[in-house]
């Protein structure tokens, strides 16, 4: 058998973190077993779907490697095969035009509050006689097509996650409806209806999607057999969950691809831990792999029940991990979007060299690419603001002699190299009787406007490459006093 997997996403919407790890468990799954992985979008919701979230999506997947075989297929585009398939239920008589109005369904719902009961429909216009069908139309009354559900139905399926799961056709809410209201021929057919029909036709053999579909599937299961279509065999992973132990969204932040990828993090990290969020790889695997490298181990076998938990510091260390190990070229590539963001100019000797130099300098200190900003801001202003700290280093005794010891060396040496950087602390140190260190942090503080950060020598070689260590030692002069 031909693994064939799909993922389904709304255009309702950005793409979301829990559709996306879907995703990623679909294409590990097709990547395993040599298979294909099928795009499909479910825009049959015309009046919440746009194009920019299409858009949104179908970027988002790129982004994260997750490339597909065969798609994007649009639902919009495949309505007359939807409105066939609903014929064809209708003429073997196993789905019926029900012409319940609103009113009608509010008090059924309303009489079953009442008495504590599960709410579901009643399935009274199930058994019409063509009279009391004509008679609804000449009322001006429209229907929707309902699929019929046997109460004493038991439907069972063997999950690949969670085993056999048993449900019976009384627990499903009554007959299904299957396509919306109309007043000529059948309305928009809905999705529990047109997913089986996309699945039959594109010969789907496994569905892998989130355990809050449990209850469609019970539902699909029932479709799939009145189309005469193949039953594919179905897999319902664990959803995101917060650190509280609830579903994950909007309010604990970002939960969409792009929010994520303009927080700083690569799109390596984010769909490692994604495949991390519900699946553990083999005990002698490292946490820290490739797409690939998941796939090869990926098995349904090591996909847990329980719900993942999202842990932000457990992403934040990947992303760490991936950014430290990273080519300087791949970094610098990512990095200057941000730098453009924050309104940095690559003018004065800021060619891609010395941007190459920058990365390097900062490079193991980032967890996110976002960091980049605040510890690149010294090196792309012409001046520096002081902090408290900094401040307090500058007027400390020996200080002021110390930046001034070094603007005179500079006279004599105005293009640093590493040796002559070094040779000049130690001169200021020896001339002046001053302690290295204190030599050392007054400097970093005129230089940065702050006591820590990275390589003190480095950040003043890059600095002293665009001309802008001298004035910032004279700027450090003036704060001082």
């Amino acid at each position: 058998m031909t693994v064939r997997v799909r993922i389904a996403p709304s255009p309702t919407g950005n793409l979301h973190i829990g559709t996306a790890r879907t995703a990623v468990f679909n294409w590990l799954f097709a990547r395993h077993h040599g298979g294909k992985f099928i795009l499909r979008v479910e825009d049959t919701d015309l009046e919440r779907s746009r194009p920019e979230y299409t858009e949104n999506i179908l970027e988002g997947f790129r982004w994260l490697g997750l490339n597909w075989d065969e798609g994007p297929f649009f639902q919009s585009q495949r309505l007359d095969m939807y409105k066939e398939a609903v014929e064809k239920l209708l003429e073997q008589g196993l789905a019926y035009r029900c012409y319940t109005t609103s009113e009608e369904l509010e008090g059924l719902r309303e009489a079953q509050k009442a008495t504590n009961q599960a709410p579901r429909y009643d399935n009274r216009h199930r058994n019409l006689t063509p009279e009391q069908e004509a008679a609804f139309k000449a009322q001006g009354r429209s229907c929707v097509i309902r699929f019929k559900i046997a109460d004493e139905r038991e439907i069972v399926w063997n999950d690949l996650v969670r085993g056999t799961m048993t449900w019976r056709g009384s627990d499903l809410g009554g007959d299904m409806v299957i396509a919306r209201a109309s007043e000529t021929g059948i309305g928009q057919p809905l999705y529990n209806f047109v997913v089986v029909v996309d699945d039959i036709d594109m010969q789907i053999s496994h569905v892998i999607r989130g355990e809050d579909h449990i209850a469609n599937t019970a539902k699909q299961i029932l479709l799939y057999e009145a189309l005469g279509g193949k039953i594919p065999e179905f897999a319902h992973t664990p959803l995101i969950l917060n650190m509280e132990g609830r579903k994950l969204s909007k309010r604990d932040g970002v939960t969409s691809i792009s929010d994520f990828k303009k927080m700083g993090f690569t799109s390596e990290a984010l769909v490692n831990y994604m495949t991390l969020l519900g699946w553990s790889p083999p005990e002698s695997t490292e946490e820290i792999f490739t797409l690939e490298t998941a796939a090869q181990h990926f098995s349904f076998e090591r996909v847990n029940k329980a719900g993942a938990k999202f842990d932000w510091a457990k992403l934040d260390w990947l992303n760490s991990q991936y950014l430290h190990h990273m080519p300087v070229e791949q970094l610098t590539d990512l990095i200057i979007p941000f730098w453009e963001d924050a309104k940095f100019t690559f003018e004065g000797g800021r060619e891609r060299p010395w941007l190459e130099q920058l990365v390097t300098l900062i490079s193991q200190s980032l967890t996110r690419l976002t960091d980049a900003v605040e510890m690149s801001r010294p090196f792309f202003t012409q001046t520096v603001e002081f902090t408290s700290e900094a401040r307090e280093q500058l007027q400390k005794e020996g200080s002021e002699v110390a930046i001034q010891g070094i603007i005179a060396a500079l006279e004599n040496h105005p293009h640093l190299s590493e040796a002559t950087a070094q040779e000049i602390i130690k001169q200021v140190v020896k001339e002046q009787k001053l302690k290295k260190g204190l030599v050392m942090r007054s400097l970093r503080a005129a230089l940065t406007g702050d006591v820590h950060g990275p390589d003190l020598i480095q950040s003043w070689l890059l600095l002293n490459q665009i001309s802008l260590d001298k004035p910032r030692l004279q700027q450090a002069m003036s704060a001082a006093n």
